[in-house]
């Protein structure tokens, strides 16, 4: 069993016994950090063929976050983690990545729990990811995870008003430009560039990639044990996807995407974007929207 199955196996077994929103919920103070070391070719050439990334030298600029995404895991499963693993939503993430990194650069990875914060449908954590080159940070990411139960009342609930990520406080310099939802054009409005047909087993192949194999992405029957019909689609399988079709990732200096709806398995799916491509879409049939996202550029 790998260390990321295992973590999924302890997450299941503990997380009953946790119960979200609790007053006193506190977050652990563990950075978890996996020593310098460079990527390895074979794993990156994979998730680069499934995510759409062409060849470019560099980390697509999603991967720190799967590299990372193991000790994510085994800190949000651990048993003085407050909210239950079973469950939690990826809402959002923001990438802030400071220069182009190489993959035969040692890359150390650190991760840990920011903050807590009341949401209108429960609690959000926000986890943050940081890697470093010889001690220099290249590369940070922060994501919201909601745990959905009631709300406590407002008069127990002092903190009920927007979460810092809903109003982009104390936001990291970094990512500060992308503060709040991103503020393009509706999402149903943006053009169409392209259509994509994702097949079945999407989630599974996938999962072997970037080792995420939570049984909502596998298959039906597990899917529907946590209330969906169908498998979906990885949340951060869509976000690279649509970031594959960004022009010059190197001149990227944020991304802002949210996560609004899953991607039932198999599906047809529309990338839509504006010209630049710096504000995009994942629309569904209906034009439902299942993501949004935005770019910001240096200079």
């Amino acid at each position: 069993m790998t260390s990321l199955s295992a973590s999924l196996v302890r997450g299941a077994l503990l997380s009953p016994l946790k119960r979200a929103g609790r007053p006193d919920a506190a977050l652990p103070p563990d950075r978890p950090t996996r020593p310098a070391t460079p990527v390895a070719p074979g794993p990156l050439a994979a998730y680069g063929r499934i995510c759409g990334f062409t060849e470019s030298g560099a980390l697509p600029l999603t991967y720190p976050h799967v590299l990372a995404f193991p000790d994510t895991m085994r800190l949000m499963t651990g048993r003085t983690f407050p909210l239950p693993v079973l469950g939690l939503v990826h809402t959002w993430i923001e990438i802030a990545p400071h220069r182009p990194v190489e993959p035969t650069e040692p890359l150390e990875l650190t991760v840990y729990a920011q903050e807590l914060n009341p949401h209108r449908r429960g609690t959000e954590v926000t986890m943050t990811t940081e890697a470093r080159v010889a001690g220099e940070l290249v590369w940070e990411s922060r994501s919201g995870y909601l745990s959905r139960h009631a709300p406590r009342r407002p008069e127990q609930n002092p903190a009920s008003t927007p979460s810092a990520a809903e109003a982009g406080a104390n936001l990291p310099a970094a990512t500060a430009s992308t503060a709040g939802r991103p503020a393009a054009a509706s999402p149903e409005e943006l053009p169409a560039r392209a259509e994509w047909s994702l097949p079945g087993d999407l989630g599974r192949r996938y999962g072997a990639v970037s080792g995420d194999r939570n049984p909502i992405h596998l298959y039906p029957l597990t899917a529907r044990l946590f209330g969906f019909p169908r498998a979906i689609a990885h949340g951060m399988w869509t976000a690279a996807r649509c970031l594959a079709e960004t022009r010059d990732p190197a001149a990227v200096r944020t991304v802002r995407i949210d996560f609004r709806a899953p991607v039932l398995l198999p599906a047809t799916v529309t990338y839509a974007a504006d010209a630049a491509g710096d504000a995009f879409a994942l629309r569904g049939p209906g034009d439902r929207v299942h993501l949004v996202g935005a770019v910001t550029r240096k200079g």
